[in-house]
């Protein structure tokens, strides 16, 4: 069996839990497979999904990674249902349900078949009839003054003080998709690759939904933050006169899509749930892998590059794919020894095209983690939505009784130490060595915001810890008040008895 891109074999010997939902796409066979041989649709056993098959493309099958899948061919090849499976049934669509929202009887109607690839989000969303319309989000359209303000500050969307949290406000929760289409156009990049525009609209409205809202961090507003992050990089002087139109594309994108379907969970919880990712991915870079699958998926089903030559469009993806795996931050001390390895030897040649490649992976990481880098009033919003993100994790693991990750316990871990410690042994290295290869204004106000930030937690971590030492003495300040109050009125009671005896006796 042909596996594209030298995707894992398909784990049909291990069962995988009925509630998980793959992307579209993230397994590829290819049907001229003798066991496959010609596939008809009407061959296709599926339950919600589990199979897609895209008449328009002759040549691929996409199978979907869910429980019982089975795929019947002119061999009859049919994988072994089992009842128990070892994953722990964690359902991640219940895990920031609403009230009301996604409950049916026990009695309802069958379950309609869903004919199209979901992500987690999508599947909670499969039902809307109106595609590209945020969750709760009202369906009328935006006044002329919050479009027109949202234009205003598309023109400074190279400012590295650029509010992101605003500028989703002023575009109705579409933050992501106005700030791309913009950025693409701003570089002639539509043109100049002949994009349809209606596909790439439909490509990044799914983009933004397959972001699951209910994230506190990882979200469409995390995407487009970084997306204009990287494209403040794109801009500095020796990025900006050795970048190809290819390379400014793959940026775009690769930070548009480089945290796509993310779970709100990390890849070491992935691990030790038994989750059908990390078994799929070998344990290595579970989440990016998925992201960048699941971008993958988006291009084919919405033909995106379909016009161009199928070598440029695969070598899109197998590069596009290079700079999501490279926001690893597992691997992150071996990108930065590898970067600081080049600028100690000064060998740094941007006319070459994987040197080029090589920096944009180096930019793309730090605009992955640039929160710490970013003016006080967006960093502190930052700090506190990604450590909630940490924290609700952390309550997942005590509710089933799992090992807490470390930094993920609300009971002994605060937004500040949580960031001094991110700053110390991860952004300042990285910003360290990104200032040493572009010494520019940008780069320095980046290392100016994050000393300040930094010395801001330190203060109120201070504070904290002040005003918690004087909760416990005064609790203890008014016990030892207490206690030396009876000891004197125990004293007052014995000094009255002694004077009343000898009284009573005098009277006997």
């Amino acid at each position: 069996m042909e596996v594209c891109y030298q995707l894992p074999v398909l784990p049909l010997d291990r069962p995988v839990p009925k509630h998980v939902l793959s992307r579209r796409g993230a397994i590829s066979f290819s049907s001229s497979s003798s066991l496959f041989g010609a596939p008809d649709p009407r061959q296709l056993s599926q339950r919600r999904g589990a199979i897609s098959y895209d008449s328009s493309d002759q040549t691929a099958l996409y199978i979907r990674m869910l429980g019982d899948v089975r795929v019947r061919s002119q061999v009859g090849f049919e994988p072994e249902r089992r009842i128990s499976h070892p994953y722990l049934c964690i359902d991640f669509r219940t895990l920031h349900t609403r009230p009301g929202y996604g409950t049916t009887s026990a009695s309802s109607a069958p379950e309609r078949r869903v004919h199209r690839l979901l992500s987690f989000q999508r599947y909670l969303h499969s039902s809307r009839l109106l595609r590209g319309v945020p969750q709760q989000i009202p369906l009328h359209l935006l006044d002329e003054d919050y479009t027109g303000q949202a234009r205003c500050m598309l023109e400074k969307v190279g400012n590295w003080n650029f509010d992101i949290f605003l500028f989703d406000k002023l575009t109705n929760g579409n933050s992501l998709i106005a700030l791309t289409v913009h950025l693409l156009n701003q570089y002639g990049l539509v043109e100049l690759f002949q994009l349809d525009m209606v596909k790439l609209w439909r490509f990044l409205v799914m983009v933004q939904e397959d972001y699951h809202s209910d994230n506190p961090y990882h979200n469409a507003v995390h995407a487009a933050d970084v997306t204009q992050a990287m494209y403040c990089y794109m801009r500095e002087p020796m990025l900006a006169k050795s970048l190809t139109s290819c390379d400014l594309l793959l940026g775009i994108l690769a930070a548009a899509t480089h945290d796509l379907d993310h779970p709100g969970v990390n890849q070491p919880f992935l691990i030790k749930t038994d989750h059908y990712l990390a078994t799929l991915y070998r344990n290595t870079s579970v989440l990016e892998n998925h992201h960048w699958k699941s971008a993958v998926g988006l291009f084919r089903e919405t033909g995106l590059f379909s016009h161009l030559p199928a070598e440029d469009s695969l070598n899109m993806e197998r590069e596009l794919g290079s700079l999501i795996l490279a926001t690893d931050i597992s691997r992150q001390n071996d990108y930065l020894s590898r970067f600081r390895r080049h600028l100690d030897q000064e060998n740094l040649c941007l006319s070459n095209a994987s040197h080029r490649h090589f920096i944009l992976q180096m930019a793309l990481k730090c605009a992955d983690i640039c929160n710490p880098c970013r003016p006080w009033e967006l960093s502190k919003q930052w700090s506190e939505k990604v450590t909630e993100e940490f924290f609700q994790q952390g309550d997942i693991e005590k509710k089933h009784r799992l090992e807490v990750s470390p930094l993920y316990d609300r009971a002994i871990n605060t937004v500040g130490n949580i960031q001094i410690g991110f700053m110390t042994y991860v952004a300042e290295p990285l910003f360290a060595e990104w200032t040493r290869f572009s010494d520019t204004r940008l780069s320095q106000t980046m290392l100016g915001h994050m000393g300040l930030n930094k010395a801001s937690w330190v203060g109120l971590q201070q504070e904290q810890t002040s005003a918690s030492k004087e909760a416990e003495a005064e609790p203890a300040g008014a016990e030892a008040d207490a206690i030396g109050a009876a000891r004197r009125d125990s004293a007052a009671g014995s000094d009255t008895s002694s004077k009343e005896i000898p009284q009573g006796s005098k009277d006997s």
